[in-house]
């Protein structure tokens, strides 16, 4: 087991330097996109819930 380690290793870090890494600007707009479908996607699933629980005390608690 432990003779297959080192060449696993030395594959990884071959592959590691053929991976085109985005550039740091690439990285930042990216974030920013993830976070803001993230901060959309909570504020529709909020409002559906407030919506839905609203309704549901109009009928169940009145």
């Amino acid at each position: 087991m432990f003779q297959n380690i080192i060449p696993f290793l030395k594959e990884v870090r071959v592959e590691a330097r053929r991976v085109n890494w985005p550039s740091r600007q690439e990285t930042i707009k990216n974030t920013l996109v993830v976070l803001g479908f993230t901060v959309a996607v909570a504020l529709f699933l909020g409002a559906f819930d407030f919506l839905f629980t609203q309704v549901l005390e109009r009928f169940f608690i009145s």
